[in-house]
Parts: C-alpha cells; structure tokens; sequence
C-alpha cells in the first residue's frame, strides 16, 4: 500500500477520545457547579441592593424625625476593600454553593426591652415599602435597632429579638453580614430540586444602618433580609431552551467524534477484513485495494497483510513449480521402470536383455530413493530451527576426516547453529564438486566467513543463476539429483546465515556466511 501523510497511533486516538469525553464530563460538572453558585452569589447581591435602598430609606426618615435614638460605636473594619481617592464604599456577594451551612433559624423570642420610641415610629413608617418590596422581591425583610429587637418587618415578628444570628451581630458591629442557614422541607419541594446544593438553603444578609457622627459613623441597627435562591431545577427549566441549544451542539460534537472514530478506525479495519476475505477466496493481493488509514497500526497492518498475501502468492507458485519438478523427476523413472517392467513380462527375451532391463530398473529405483530423501532432507532443512553452537574450524576438519582429496585450514570462528547442521552443508557442497570433476575440495575459514573451493571446471554462466535450483543438475548421468545445493542454503538460512557462489574462477567457490549471536 501506497500512501504517505500523518500516521497516528491507535492508543494516541483513543486516549484522546477518553480524554474529550472526560474533559466534556467535567466541564459539564464545573457548569453545574458554577451556575449553582452563581445562583447563591445572584440572590446574595440582589439581597444587597434591597438593603442598601432599605438602610438608606430608614437613615433618611429617622433624619427627617429628628429623632436622636441609641448609635453603638463601629467595632469592626470594612471588610471590603475601598478606593483611597473616592467615597465608594463596595459591598461585595462572600458565598458560594459550599458555604457553610448553618442550622435553621428558630422561632425568634420576643425582647423583653421595649424598642425605643423614635426608632419604631420610624419603623412603623418603613412598613408599607417592606411590604411592597418583599411583594416584588419575594424575600424577607426586616428592621432590627440597636438591641437587635425587629422594629419593622414585612411579615409578623416585630418586637422579636435577632441579637443571637451572626450575621445581626455582624452588623451591629459596622459590617455587612452574609450565611446561608438550611431551610426547613416544605411539601412541594420536588424530588428532583435535591441535585442543587442551594435547594434546601437560604441566604440571610444583614447591613448595618450607619450615621455619620462628628467623630466616625455609628450604627443605629441593621437591615436583616432573607430569601431562598432559586433551584438549579428551576433555574434550568427557565433556561430550558439555551440549554436544549448547547445540549445539541454537545450532541453534535459527539456525533462528529463517532463519525470521526468511524473514518479512523472502523471502516479501515473493515475494508481490511474484506481484504483478507477476498485473498482467501484466491483473488490477487494487487488486484484488492487498500484501505487508506492514518491510523499508523493500521497502515502497519495493512502493508503487512499485502507482504504475507504476497508472500503467500510466491510460496504458492513456488509450490506449484516444486510439484510440477517433482512430478517430472519421479515420471522420469517411473516411466522407465514401467517400460522395463511390460518388455521383461514378456517371455522370448535374451538373458543379456532381461539382465540389462534389470540393471535399469534397479538404476532408476536408487533414484526415486535418493530423491525420496533428499526431499525429506530439505523439509527437514526448512523447518530446522533448533539451537546450537559449533567452531567452524573443528567442523571443517571434521568434514575432510581422512579423505586426503580434502582439506582445511584457517582460524577457529563460532557459528550459531549445530556442528551436524553445519556438516551437513559441507557434506553437500563437497559431494557436489566431487559430482562435477572436482578432484580436491579446500574448506577455508576466515572470521565469519567458511569458503568451499575445488579444482574442477567450475560453472558456466548459463548455469550459474540456476544452481540453487530445486532439481536443477548437469551430473544426472553420475546420480546427482539437483536438490543438494537447495539443500544446503535451506539449512544455512534457517539458521540466520547465508550460502552464495562466488565470482568464477578456477574451480567453483561457494561463500557461507556463518550465523552469529
């Protein structure tokens, strides 16, 4: 297969699927989390805004009074930052949806101190615009003097006292106050508002009303305002819509990331299934386009399923053209052994002749037996893997034994296969030269090299890219076979090395590279 361009690896595409998938799930959960606190800080600031109006309202009618009642000293510093060149004084939403949550408030006691005159005139006179806000706003307003006794409330509960919440201390003391307190279970509470954090709270504010006294501001009491945000379940029903349309864009992204993973991954591995079906079925490996992929595995896959088809279509012809040799190698003598054995059934023959026609039989019988084994060996060849060391030096000798017609010389050098492996391949390079007019055979050993030199005629240059040829030989007539050459590079190549013939010279010289560690 042919192609270039980026090749991903396969884990490389599915971590990053695993890792949008996880990035979507916390985004999706950071959201959720953000907007729920965003609905606790939104109730917090609005409850701000209501006290801020409703602390300037009260500070401006007892002014308008003329009322002189009870102002405690500021305790406490602003809390919150202040521009030195201005006379802004911010108030800034403190909670969030992991706030502490403080106990439900209970029901508050009444004050055994009576609110000072002024003051509940004054509060009596805020009464209408509590109630109208609270109308508006839904939350709970109150107006609590220096005690902390409510002297103006948009419900029922003046003359109660507040002194023991913390966020009225706060107040009391000069500085704005906010918590969240759980809120008591009401029948209609869903099921489904308990996925909020800010379902069963409520958020209480507390300002303190200040007056600017001639030395530093005093407070005069506190604005107390409570109201319950709203649930991440209604708040999301209200923003159904936006959400159903980021909801399909989510949906979206994950039906381009399936398609995406499809193209990728699913369709190439399909197309090479059907591949590989179809080359079982017998088709050519060129005739069956490959997938394109940039998936690297994949393309790795797919070109090494094009080298095994096209292996597997050589070894399929080589096959062929080995059943076919052999067919021709045994025909041959089985022909003649069957002409001989028709002409000697006859009765009228000669005793010379029958005694020759025996002589043949038995002639091409040797044959079939010696290529008989000689296949055997080269099965036994190509499927030798078996592990072993030998000095190639000892081997040689080995190999010439006493046969003065041989000798060895060079260095010991280790080879990477058995001694009786490696006898073998001398054994048939040897009985080949002798085959073709050798008279002396050299066994040469030098590194990782073993040379196998004779004297004989050599070999012509029309047989020289035939020789390793199963059956190929031009000493038929003296019982070669053809198959020993094969033989041996067989063995040499199973076991990692090599056999190859020289460049002609005197004689025929063939090269083994021996096979190391």
């Amino acid at each position: 297969m042919s192609g270039s361009g980026l090749r991903l690896p396969l884990w490389t595409v599915f971590a990053a699927l695993a890792s949008a998938t996880l990035v979507l799930t916390l985004l999706g959960l950071g959201l959720v989390r953000v907007y729920d606190n965003q609905l606790v800080r939104q109730t917090e600031s609005e409850l701000i805004a209501q006290g801020v109006v409703l602390a300037s309202a009260f500070r401006d009618a007892s002014a308008r009074d003329g009322a002189r009642p009870p102002c405690l000293q500021k305790t406490l510093p602003w809390p919150f930052p202040k521009p030195s060149d201005s006379a802004l004084k911010p108030i800034l939403p403190t909670l969030t949806a992991s706030s502490p949550i403080e106990p439900p408030p209970h029901d508050p006691p009444a004050s055994s101190a009576f609110p000072d005159p002024s003051m509940r005139r004054v509060g009596v006179e805020l009464t209408p615009l509590l109630l109208e806000t609270a109308r508006a706003t839904l939350a709970s307003l109150r107006v609590v003097d220096t005690e902390g006794t409510v002297i103006s409330t948009s419900a029922i509960g003046v003359g109660t006292s507040l002194i023991g919440h913390w966020e009225v201390q706060q107040a009391l003391k000069g500085a704005p106050g906010s918590v969240l307190r759980a809120r008591l279970g009401e029948p209609p509470d869903s099921a489904l508002a308990s996925l909020s954090r800010s379902t069963g709270v409520r958020v209480f504010v507390a300002l303190p009303i200040t007056r600017a006294s001639p030395d530093e501001e005093c407070v005069l009491g506190a604005v107390v305002l409570a109201r319950t945000p709203m649930t991440w379940a209604k708040a999301t029903y209200a923003d159904r819509w936006n959400l159903a349309a980021s909801g399909s864009v989510l949906l979206v992204v994950l039906a381009l990331a399936s398609l995406a993973s499809s193209a990728l991954v699913v369709r190439p591995i399909r197309r090479l299934v059907a591949k590989a079906n179809a080359i079982r079925g017998g088709a050519p490996p060129q005739s069956v386009k490959a997938p394109s992929t940039a998936i690297s595995e994949l393309f790795a896959l797919s070109q090494s399923l094009d080298a095994m088809a096209g292996a597997l279509a050589e070894k399929n012809d080589a096959l062929r053209a080995f059943a076919a040799s052999v067919s021709h190698e045994f025909k041959t003598p089985l022909a003649s052994i069957r002409g001989a054995v028709e002409l000697l059934e006859e009765e009228a023959m000669a005793p010379e002749q029958r005694a020759r026609f025996l002589s043949n039989v038995s002639k091409d019988a040797d044959r079939l037996t010696r290529l008989v084994q000689r296949l055997l060996e080269l099965t036994r060849a190509e499927a030798s893997a078996q592990k072993g060391e030998c000095d190639a030096l000892q081997v040689a000798k080995d190999a010439a034994g006493q046969d003065g017609r041989i000798s060895a010389q060079g260095a010991p050098a280790k080879a990477a296969m058995p001694a009786e492996a490696l006898l073998a391949v001398l054994g048939h390079l040897v009985e080949n030269a002798f085959q073709h007019g050798g008279t002396r055979v050299t066994l040469s050993v030098r590194g990782r090299e073993l040379t196998v030199a004779d004297d004989g005629p050599g070999i012509s240059a029309a047989n020289r890219a035939r020789v390793f040829d199963t059956f190929f030989t031009t000493a038929r007539e003296s019982g070669g076979t053809g198959m020993g050459l094969s033989i041996a590079r067989a063995l040499m190549r199973a076991f990692g090395g090599e056999l190859a013939l020289e460049p002609p010279t005197t004689g025929a010289v063939f090269r083994l590279t021996l096979p190391g560690r």
